[in-house]
């Protein structure tokens, strides 16, 4: 494997060791598809490193079964690499405004924010993924302010990656990694609907 060099190294007083082992907040942003894809494959490498990971899913169904969420499930009941924990927020698809329910997944995606505070100020997880996390944060469902916050100041050696669309600039600017995915060309601009192992 290709050793990565650094473009510049700061005056920070840490060690090579001590700044290669830095817990990271990442976000998987853009309007590509593959943002969560590749949190959960980075979830993939924590479990084989023996760490507890949490997944906590802001807009999907808690009906609706994904191919990551079992196989990380199964994986996290082997014993044989980290714990794994999976929550999902609110009812069904959060973007289909239906008259009366924006409150009820207003209140879903505050209480699961709140349960990530507690779990990060209790370091429960050495790895998160906060899947669809920009969307509670655009739609103001969420104080950004406490979001960046929370997130920077957190203890321990705790990672977090973040994915969705439009994540705020002020999410973008505390990240120590940012992706943007870019489309160039999808099934569903000519028609397809998301298909069984490609989608979920």
């Amino acid at each position: 494997m290709p050793q990565g060099k650094p473009v510049s190294v700061p005056d920070d007083g840490l060690t090579t060791r001590q700044r290669r082992n830095r817990p990271l907040l990442i976000v998987h942003t853009g309007p590509g598809k593959g943002k969560s894809t590749a949190a959960f494959g980075m979830a993939l490498r924590a479990w084989n490193q023996g760490w507890p990971v949490a997944v906590f899913q802001f807009v999907k169904s808690a009906k609706w079964r994904i191919g990551e969420e079992r196989a990380l499930r199964v994986l996290g009941d082997s014993g044989e690499g980290g714990p794994v924990a999976w929550h999902k927020m609110g009812e069904g698809w959060s973007w289909i405004r239906r008259p009366g329910a924006e409150d009820d997944h207003a209140a879903n995606a505050r209480e699961g924010w709140a349960q990530i505070k507690r779990d990060l100020a209790a370091e429960a997880y050495r790895f998160y993924v906060l899947d669809e996390f920009t969307y509670p944060l655009k739609w103001g469902w969420l104080d950004l302010g406490d979001v960046v916050e929370t997130l920077t100041a957190r203890p321990g050696a705790q990672h977090v990656v973040i994915t969705g669309r439009d994540a705020p600039e002020r999410l973008i600017e505390a990240a120590d990694l940012v992706t943007e995915m870019g489309k160039v060309r999808h099934p569903m601009d000519s028609g397809q609907k998301g298909q069984r192992g490609i989608e979920w």
